[in-house]
């Protein structure tokens, strides 16, 4: 999943919205320099990520890109993913999208000082342009899988990917309906989990 779905996983508690929305940042041991409810949210980034790649409905979506984009096919699907949950948030949430996006950004700001540099860096971004609220858009899609693709190493065409969300959007759509439900239900058995919106 990417960082909006990952937030609202976290719950109800800033220092887990934290330390997950900063997993992919974190390698190793390095998890070990964060307070525990930090390192509780990291775990629950690790977790979330094993729960999502193996899972035989994103499997399924994977295997629709799989041909034209080979292993960013996951990364893309993600997007698509964190997409249908802004597109259909209040089906998910009774607070207003922009309402929580703000929320988030302020909660990562009072943490600004503990996060990692490439986090620090990409929020510079993120939060002046809202890509978590513009999730919602296909456009919004297209702008940051557009920046994703010029971040890579190699040639990963994922500046095209939003074309191929407007072609099959039913089906990613269906498939994103059956498995979030089982996602959110899995967080739910974490402990640190208090509350889920």
């Amino acid at each position: 999943m990417n960082f909006l779905a990952h937030t609202y996983l976290s719950g109800s508690d800033p220092e887990i919205l934290v330390g997950n929305f900063i997993g992919d940042f974190v390698k190793g041991k390095q998890i070990e320099k964060f307070e525990e409810n930090i390192q509780n949210g990291i775990r629950l980034h690790r977790e979330i990520d094993l729960f999502t790649d193996t899972h035989k409905i994103h499997l399924k979506s994977r295997s629709r890109l799989k041909a034209t984009y080979r292993h960013y096919s996951g990364v893309i699907v993600d997007m698509y993913y964190d997409h249908f949950l802004a597109a259909n948030w209040l089906n998910y949430s009774t607070m207003d999208l922009l309402v929580y996006t703000l929320d988030v950004y302020k909660i990562l700001n009072n943490h600004h000082h503990i996060l990692p540099g490439r986090a620090q860096e990409m929020l510079k971004y993120m939060i002046p342009a809202n890509w978590l609220y513009y999730y919602s858009k296909i456009e919004g899609i297209h702008r940051a899988l557009e920046g994703m693709s010029r971040r890579t190493k190699f040639e990963s065409g994922m500046e095209n990917a939003s074309e191929d969300l407007r072609k099959h959007y039913e089906e990613f759509q269906n498939e994103f309906e059956l498995f979030f439900p089982g996602l959110i239900s899995f967080t739910q058995t974490f402990d640190f989990i208090k509350y889920m919106h």
